[in-house]
Formats: C-alpha cells, structure tokens, sequence
C-alpha cells in the first residue's frame, strides 16, 4: 500500500546536523509513491551534498533563488505550482524565525512564501533554541499562520545535551506527513479504543490469553487519528508502539486483565466513538494464587472460573442521546469459527450496539492482513482482505457517516 502515491512533495533542506537523516526521509516518502523535489539553503550543504540528494530522489536539487534552470527563471514560483505540500526538515531556529516575519532572502524561504500549497516543517535545534522565548513567538505565529509542526521530540542531541528540539525520526515524519493527507472525517472527535488481548492471572507466574497481536486495534486508533480524532488508546499486553504518538493527540493505558480494562474503559465514556477491538476473556480466575502452584506428581490442580464484566455492554448502557444520536457510538469486533455474520448479528442485537465487525477467516490473529465483515441495520458490508490500517481507513469512514 503506498500512501502517497502521485503526491508531489517539495522537500526543503536548511542548515543543521539533523540534515544527515533527510535522505532516508526522501527514500521513504518515495517508498510510500510520493516524488521528492529538494530545495536545499547555503547552510544545508554544510551538512548534506547535492548530489546526495539528486542520487536519492533522481531530481536536480535547487540551491539558488538566481537558478535560470526553469524556463522563466522563477523557481519560487514555479516549485511551489507544481506541489501538494512543502516539508522542510530540518527546520532551523534561523529559518522558522524568518517564514514567522515574512522574510525571504534566499530561494526556500522565498518559495514558502510565494507558495499555494501547505507548509509543514520538522524543527530541529539545540534545547535551549527551542525553548527560547523567540523561537516559541516564532511557533506561535507559524500556527497561526496555518504551518503545521511536525515535532520536535524530546531525547539526545548531537550537542551533547538531552532535551526538547531533537528532530523526528524520518519515519515519524512520514507517518505524519501521510495522516496530513488523509481526509480529517473525525475532525474534533473523541476516540475510545481497546486493542489486543487480556492476560488473566492463575497465579503470578502463569496466565490466560489468546493470540490477539492488537494490530487491528492499534491500526484503528492510527486511522482515527489520521482522521483528525483526538484518540485514547486502551491496550491490553502487546509490544506495539503507539500508533502517531509525536503528535499529541493519542492517549494511551496500558491494561493486563480484563477487569482493568473494564474500568479503564468506563472511565473514558465522555466520547463520541468506542471501539472494543481488543480481545477480552469471558472468563477470569476466581482465586489466582498468591504464590506459584507446584507441580504435584500427576494431579492437576482445580482451577475456578468467573465470569468477566461485559466492557462492550456495559459501555452501551452508557450512551446518552446527543444531537438525536446514541453517543458515544459502540463499534464491536466478533471473531467466530462458524456462521460469522449470524453469530456477530447476534451479538451485536444482545449488547444494544449498533455496528459490529466480524473477522473473516481465522488467520487475522497475528497477521498484516484481514478481511471484515461490517454489520449495522442496514445490514451486512464486506471488505476485501487489505492490509489492516487500509482496512482501519475504510472502517473509520462508515463509521464517520454514523455519527
């Protein structure tokens, strides 16, 4: 699946060490369909060649405002008509300062303000240029002119020191960079999500799960926020990092049993969406053991079952009626090993809910790659094995229309 195929990316360059990691950037925004024109400040060539860049994308690199390369010899204008968005990483403290005041002395700065496309930038800079009263006027008048900050983060720096200013991995930028283009259908929106499986304790060295990877859940909560939500992510135990967390606007618990994730959930109700994609035990252990259960010859020990709370309708109950619609609005996920769409429509009618996904097939635990069934009253809606955050897209659409 590439992201941004056709896209046209003017990928300005200006001076800073973090101008090492901008040709892996090129390559990935590439990897994803986009094509890669680089517009490169004097400083910046301290730090990566030309050439470099013109290996990378396969395009000539401007470097100069007086390049007679285009045919009017207005590469200010000319770069910016052509483009779907200007991302400029790094972004200096000395070039944030100048697109804040409308200063343009050299080609970069004088396309982004010639430009009719927007304009992202990734700061990179000392902690102490970041945190510098200056430079956060700058910020403040950057996002109020509509530029949209991509970072920084917080971590080692190549001074040295350890603070806020680092800037994003090429990857993160990537990941932000296709969210920018993704429709914002949930634009204000509060997103509840509970992703992958429970854990329930027989005793503090053994346990109860399933083979939920939380993949689906996670890609559910990346697509919500490409879509403008503002997202919390409940998830059970998994390794999976947390879906576009540069941004701000996902908010994560962690959770082992289901009673934990239970209470996790009920306590976020105030939203407008629930998503119960985790994979939650119908049953708990009614005594776990407080220390571990020894093997004793060939006799197993007894273990006692107790039914768990009920996350997805128990949420349900608490749907208020908000502009003429139950909110927040329930979405569960069935998985059956038989007669899917009877089974899911079942369970959906006896949790009060009024969409269900089912998972087709049983090979979705674990893998890249799903299909799904998405049952309302309308009735049933197949979508076509796809990898899972192509299928989190298409869910979050229906889902957009509903509420």
């Amino acid at each position: 699946m590439q992201s941004l195929l056709n896209k046209k990316i003017v990928l300005g360059i200006s001076g800073g060490i973090a101008a090492y990691k901008t040709p892996e950037l090129a390559r990935l925004l590439m990897q994803e369909g986009a094509s890669v024109q680089v517009v490169m400040t004097e400083a910046a060539h301290q730090f990566v060649t030309p050439v470099t860049m013109q290996a990378v994308t396969g395009n000539p690199v401007f470097t100069s405002q007086w390049d007679n390369s285009i045919a009017n010899n207005m590469a200010h204008i000319e770069l910016s008509r052509s483009a779907d968005v200007i991302l400029i990483a790094p972004t200096s403290a000395d070039l944030m300062a100048k697109l804040s005041l409308g200063l343009a002395d050299d080609l970069l700065s004088t396309l982004c303000l010639a430009r009719d496309c927007p304009l992202l930038i990734a700061p990179a800079m000392n902690k102490q240029m970041w945190e510098h009263s200056a430079t956060q006027r700058s910020v403040e008048r950057l996002e109020q002119d509509g530029v949209g900050l991509l970072g920084p983060a917080s971590g080692f720096q190549a001074c040295g020191e350890v603070g806020m200013g680092r800037m994003l991995e090429p990857a993160e930028i990537t990941e932000q960079v296709i969210a920018f283009f993704q429709k914002k259908v949930l634009l204000g929106k509060k997103i509840v999500i509970t992703a992958g499986p429970t854990f329930e304790a027989i005793d503090p060295v053994r346990g109860i799960t399933n083979h939920s990877s939380g993949k689906m859940g996670f890609a559910i909560a990346k697509a919500a926020l490409e879509a403008g939500a503002q997202v919390h992510l409940i998830a059970g135990p998994c390794e999976l990092p947390t879906p576009l967390e540069a941004t701000g606007k996902i908010t994560r618990t962690n959770v082992v049993s289901a009673k934990e994730m239970h209470a996790a959930a009920l306590s976020e109700m105030d939203c407008d969406v629930f998503f119960a994609v985790a994979a939650v035990a119908d049953w708990g252990i009614a005594k776990p053991a407080k220390e571990k259960i020894k093997r004793q010859g060939k006799e197993a020990p007894t273990i006692e079952f107790v039914a768990n709370p009920d996350i997805l309708q128990d949420v349900a109950k608490t749907a208020k009626n908000k502009g003429g619609k139950p909110l927040p609005y329930c979405v569960g996920f069935a998985a059956e090993s038989s007669d899917l769409e009877k089974h899911a429509d079942e369970k959906r009618k006896r949790k009060g809910i009024p969409m269900i996904v089912g998972n087709i097939g049983p090979d979705t635990f674990g893998s890249d790659l799903n299909q799904l069934l998405v049952i309302d009253d309308s009735g049933s809606k197949k979508l076509a094995k796809a990898e899972k955050l192509q299928l989190a897209r298409q869910l979050i659409a229906l889902v957009a229309k509903k509420i």
